[in-house]
């Protein structure tokens, strides 16, 4: 018998780099909380959950080598998971419009300097993109994922590996 610990999916997608799984999970349950105990007053505890996640993560990440490598060994081993399910696109960051100095407007319209827009550790995360696996063949896109009340909301980026579609 092997010593191989055998890790699933789930164990995978916990060693999130710039956002926690634990915090994702802690920001999603305030956020359902509110949503089923208020009705039609203001969301003050949602929008202090959500400020608090803005918060963290506009401030960078101290970037090291080491860091940054730590940071794509986790998402090869995200990206051999989707891969082994037969996807060829993988959500690898999700975070609120407020880190866009447009709130993704220039994102939502596919405007070319869309990048210049980011703030905080999508910043990061992008440029870790652009340097380190650009190069590789990895597409990033970035869309609005949500549209509460109708106006943009949270902003996902997505690496694709399949072929470019024409």
């Amino acid at each position: 018998m092997s010593d191989k610990k055998i890790t699933s999916p789930q164990d995978e997608l916990e060693d999130e780099s710039f956002m926690s799984a634990a915090d994702l999970r802690t920001y999603m349950q305030k956020m359902q909380k509110v949503r089923a105990s208020e009705s039609g007053q203001g969301m003050s505890h949602a929008d202090q959950a959500r400020e608090e996640l803005i918060k963290q993560l506009m401030e960078p990440m101290n970037l090291t080598p080491a860091r940054v490598q730590e940071i794509t060994r986790s998402l090869k081993s995200k990206l051999k998971v989707a891969a082994e399910r037969g996807d060829t696109e993988l959500m690898v960051m999700r975070f609120p419009n407020a880190l866009c100095t447009d709130k993704g407007r220039a994102m939502n319209n596919s405007e070319p300097d869309w990048p210049n827009t980011l703030l905080g550790r999508p910043r990061q995360a992008y440029e870790i993109w652009r340097d380190n696996l650009q190069s590789l063949g990895f597409r990033l896109s970035a869309m609005v994922i949500d549209w509460p009340h109708g106006l943009p909301g949270d902003i996902g980026f997505f690496l694709s590996w399949g072929e470019k579609k024409s």
